[in-house]
């Protein structure tokens, strides 16, 4: 609210549409669920307060970005909330979490310059940093080559902050380290509101809509979704699994979200765009929950068998049995069994890609689908079912704040499936589509 200065806006503008307040949406609700898991997760570790400023610290960066009109604001947002993961990635200490934070420190760092120089060149380019004035300006004039330049810098800084492929290294090793309440927000947010987000903010509500841009994205969706599949097949680390399995359904979104662009770009079918965009930011939601759920379960075993090698664990389904229900839930979802949410907004994706003349996309998001079965088949079998492990008789299932945080994980991955219906759908889903579109129509 504060006056111009000499005719020049000065200060933080803050905006919110359907988007960005779904963004605030599933941010809290993840990051509530996490500090509650917390309170007696922590406790293994001796320095609880120090986590939990981090945390908050995390959120409010995050929280920024989805709220913020401003270029250069929302990569000192993006910069909050990069800074305080990377210590909570080292909060153990020990040696493999230190070079995990370290890698991801030096890779987020790279996308952090690309991001800033890509700003930097938007600014010379417009004469300003706001959103809204920046699209007016591009959609107004001649595409240059500064603007063309600042879109790669951009694709390849965002591209990096969401794991993408083929900038998805760092991932696995700071998801498998992290603290796994730190885990559940880096896959089920963090991921998506300093990349994902990002991405389709700039690509369709500031960027002139590109044909050429569209399948480039689509494209780093696809690879992302088959090579993320395939890389998890041979992990043995349950948080290593989950951490390649996000880049996978990563890769559903952003695949759906290039295919909706690209119908605006063409001058397709208008409804069967909004239908893709809408297939994207359905499964981002439900990713957040059921993948959430699954890093928490994940941490459920280590907390009682210090250990995340499938491969030691073993017929813990009776000594754990909430930990393997709420698990079963998530599997099913991120599978795409019904009647879970995963079901429901893969199935969006791929009507989608058929509507839309896609066939072989659609064809290859269903047989990633039936790997990721397969993934979560292991995952069930080696932890809760087989041949009993040592530890199956004598450990017990984890404290209530633990248990009850999965629970209502579980809850959701059921009650999400209701976004399907028209009155739910038109009330939470369907303004954060319009958001996205009411720029590139």
């Amino acid at each position: 609210g504060w006056e111009p200065v000499n005719g020049i806006p000065v200060g933080i503008h803050l905006s919110a549409d359907g988007f960005s307040v779904l963004l605030l949406v599933i941010i809290n609700s993840l990051a509530f669920l996490s500090a509650f898991y917390s309170y007696a997760y922590i406790e293994q570790y001796t320095s609880g307060q120090y986590f939990y400023a981090l945390f908050c610290l995390m959120v409010a960066g995050m929280n920024g970005v989805a709220v913020t009109g401003d270029i250069f604001n929302l990569y000192v947002f993006l910069e909050i909330a990069a800074i305080a993961s990377y210590a909570l990635v080292a909060f153990g200490i020990k040696k493999e979490e230190l070079e995990a934070s370290f890698k991801y420190q030096v890779l987020g760092g790279i996308g952090s310059l690309f991001i800033l120089f890509g700003i930097g060149v938007l600014y010379w380019a417009t004469g300003t940093l706001n959103m809204a004035d920046i699209h007016k300006i591009i959609g107004s004039t001649a595409v240059s080559p500064g603007i063309v330049f600042a879109g790669v810098l951009l694709l390849a800084g965002f591209g990096i902050k969401s794991a993408m492929v083929p900038f998805h290294s760092w991932l696995p090793d700071a998801h498998s380290s992290a603290p796994s309440p730190i885990s559940a927000m880096l896959s089920g947010v963090l991921i998506k509101s300093v990349g994902i987000y990002c991405l389709l903010r700039f690509f369709f509500n500031i960027f002139t809509a590109s044909s050429q841009v569209a399948y480039v994205i689509t494209t780093l969706g696809v690879a992302s979704m088959v090579i993320g599949a395939f890389l998890a097949i041979y992990q043995w680390d349950i948080k290593r699994l989950l951490a390649y399995s996000s880049i996978s359904q990563i890769g559903y979104v952003v695949m759906s979200a290039g295919i909706g662009l690209i119908l605006l770009c063409n001058h397709g079918d208008i409804h069967v765009a909004a239908l893709a965009i809408f297939g994207g930011i359905y499964h981002l939601m439900n990713h957040a929950f059921f993948k959430g759920l699954l890093f928490l379960n994940a941490g459920s075993l280590e907390y009682r068998l210090k250990t995340r090698n499938l491969l030691k664990m073993g017929g813990l389904a009776s000594s754990m049995p909430v930990t393997s229900s709420t698990s079963l839930v998530a599997s099913m979802a991120i599978a795409g069994i019904p009647p879970f949410n995963g079901f429901f907004s893969k199935l969006v994706i791929i009507v989608a890609a058929v509507k839309s003349g896609f066939y072989g996309l659609a064809i290859i998001a269903v047989i990633v689908s039936i790997i990721t079965l397969s993934l979560f088949l292991k995952f069930q079998r080696y932890a809760f079912y087989g041949k009993p492990s040592e530890s199956a008789t004598t450990e017990k299932d984890v404290p209530f704040s633990m248990e009850g945080t999965m629970i209502l994980l579980a809850v959701c991955c059921l009650l999400l499936s209701l976004l399907i219906f028209p009155f739910f759908r038109n009330l939470i889903l369907m303004p954060a589509v319009h958001a996205l579109m009411n720029a590139t129509i």
